[in-house]
């Protein structure tokens, strides 16, 4: 099982490093191309509106749709600090209830003793001072883990499962008193450490709660209070992060999205997967998993029922699009499949690199690949593809980019390397001089069909390497809308304990010009925005027949017009 768009997506880098453009489920990281010119006068009431509406997402615990509301809108008015408050803050909530669902972490609570999960966060605390990208700012890290306590102890599971029976009274207290250790200004890791070990005993002393469930909150604290991108990675998420790069996972062969109505909404099935011969297809949803309604569940809960070893089975209740739930309530109609229940073995998936290859225009010779994630096996599944696409007259390539969330540097340099002939392709620059690196192109090898690349504001980080590349070389065409603007590498580091590790900033990317992607993202070349009333994120292939995709045709014209191009230009060498 994969959870994508709003969901894991992770990349590497060197040292086990990576080039995140991630994403949560029941948080998204839908982005606004483009700033909209709104008037100076509207701004006030637009912002209200935008915190009542957060704060009712509040008010009702519904912090994973907070946090995607309050990101989006952040996104809209970077400079608004209120809605970059109440944005820091839906993390926290959403952080300390994703945790707690998830079966890695909690064994990691329930299994380490004082001394190791202090170890393990003066590990986590090593890397960040030895590796991140600028000075790590300590007096923060600490505070952050303060706050991520002090919001723990407001949370029915962290009570439930640490075994805390204080009653609210008590429980205030404490969380007035956990603020006392920040009294002095902390500049160092020694007293970044100190504080959680003098905020562990604190806790202890006045309900009794566990040293290791204070550890593992600085821990995740920490991590996850240096910017959006890094964080702590438990035991289960590592796991996942390696399917991801390997391009191979145990599950059904699903990926999955939270749905409006609640439950799980199938985005893609794998094709050979369990799910497809259980007749699983895109679109539908999950509402139960063996027996139990999930649709009151949050994503993660939910998505981590149907994860297990692999040669076991789990029962799914299906809801088909244009289906009548068990409830009677009316999903859509007219009704075509009507919902079921199956059992489903999990099993090793191989995920594809690469999705909907073929030429699509025989007449010019137009060959399209539509890349979702950049992994491990994506370069040499390319060449493979272009070899294949060649051999059926494949005279110009349209690479589809868009929604893919970023994935291996390396693999975006080596695709970009097969197009480029020479010149740089990207360069990255960290604190540590063991981060900087210029990437530069090999004639050897180099494909000189001409290109076209397709973007839009979910093409992130890996697909903004390869864009940027094609961009200012000038080797292809960059059509679609502007791209996500994540220009930041991230590195995995294993930690000793838990089988836990941290996502961290190392570096920062540049364009082949020297261009930040960060906040700026890629403009192309030729500007196509999304149809009106397509939802962000959607994907169409005209040739698919899933509706008029209008990048794509677009897209054709370009392909089209080079191969006039380059026959006239045939013609005028003769």
């Amino acid at each position: 099982m994969r959870k994508t768009p709003n969901s894991f997506l992770f990349q590497l880098t060197a040292a086990v490093g990576l080039i995140l453009g991630f994403v949560v489920s029941g948080t998204s990281s839908q982005a606004q191309s483009e700033s909209v010119a709104i008037a100076s006068e509207a701004l006030p009431q637009e912002i209200s509106q935008l915190l009542a509406a957060g704060r009712k997402l509040e008010g009702e615990h519904r912090w994973g749709e907070a946090l995607a509301h309050y990101e989006q809108a952040v996104r809209k008015h970077p400079e608004d600090r209120s809605l970059a408050q109440r944005y820091d803050i839906a993390r926290l909530h959403y952080g300390v209830e994703r945790r707690y669902v998830d079966r890695s972490y909690l064994d990691a609570v329930s299994t380490l003793d004082g001394n190791d999960a202090n170890d393990l966060y003066n590990e986590l605390l090593l890397k960040i001072d030895s590796h991140y990208v600028v000075n790590p700012p300590w007096n923060s890290l600490a505070r952050r883990g303060v706050q991520s306590l002090d919001v723990a102890l407001t949370k029915t599971n962290f009570l439930r499962h640490n075994n805390i029976y204080a009653d609210k009274d008590q429980l205030l207290e404490t969380r007035r008193a956990i603020y006392g250790p920040l009294s002095q200004q902390i500049t160092t890791r020694e007293q970044a450490l100190s504080v959680a070990r003098q905020v562990a005993k604190i806790a202890n002393q006045r309900v009794q709660l566990r040293p290791s469930a204070v550890a593992l909150e600085f821990t995740s604290a920490a991590a996850e209070g240096l910017d959006h991108y890094s964080s702590f990675l438990s035991g289960n998420q590592l796991k996942e992060i390696y399917s991801q790069i390997e391009g191979n996972f145990v599950g059904l062969g699903v990926e999955l999205k939270a749905a409006p109505s609640g439950g799980l909404e199938i985005v893609n099935v794998i094709p050979g997967s369990p799910a497809e011969r259980a007749n699983i297809e895109g679109g539908d949803i999950i509402t139960a998993i063996n027996g139990k309604t999930i649709t009151s569940m949050s994503t993660d809960e939910a998505a981590g029922m149907l994860t297990g070893e692999e040669g076991t089975y789990v029962e799914v209740h299906v809801v088909p699009p244009h289906a009548v739930a068990k409830t009677g309530d009316l999903i859509a109609m007219p009704k075509t499949r009507t919902p079921f229940d199956v059992n489903v073995r999990r099993e090793h998936v191989d995920v594809p690199s690469l999705e909907e290859v073929g030429i699509i225009d025989e007449a010019y010779g137009v060959a399209y690949a539509r890349v979702p994630v950049f992994q491990k096996t994506t370069s040499r599944d390319l060449e493979q593809a272009l070899w294949d696409l060649h051999s059926k007259g494949m005279r110009t390539l349209v690479l589809d980019l868009r929604g893919n969330p970023g994935g291996l540097l390396t693999a975006s340099v080596e695709l970009a390397d097969k197009f480029v002939a020479q010149g740089r392709i990207v360069s990255t620059r960290g604190r540590s001089a063991g981060e900087d690196f210029d990437y530069t192109a090999h004639r050897a090898g180099t494909w000189r069909v001409p290109l076209v690349v397709l973007i839009d504001d979910q093409s992130a980080s890996a697909s903004e390497i390869f864009a940027a590349a094609i961009h200012d070389n000038r080797r292809g065409t960059v059509v679609g809308e502007r791209s996500f603007g994540k220009g930041s590498v991230q590195g995995i580091f294993p930690l000793g304990h838990a089988g836990a590790g941290i996502r961290l900033t190392t570096a920062k990317f540049f364009s082949p010009t020297g261009q930040p992607i960060s906040k700026v993202g890629v403009q192309p070349d030729i500007v196509v925005r999304r149809a009106n009333g397509s939802p962000e994120g959607a994907q169409t292939v005209a040739y698919r027949g899933d509706g008029d995709d209008q990048v794509l045709a677009r897209a054709l014209e370009v392909a089209r017009s080079q191969v006039v191009q380059n026959d006239a230009s045939d013609n005028s060498r003769r």
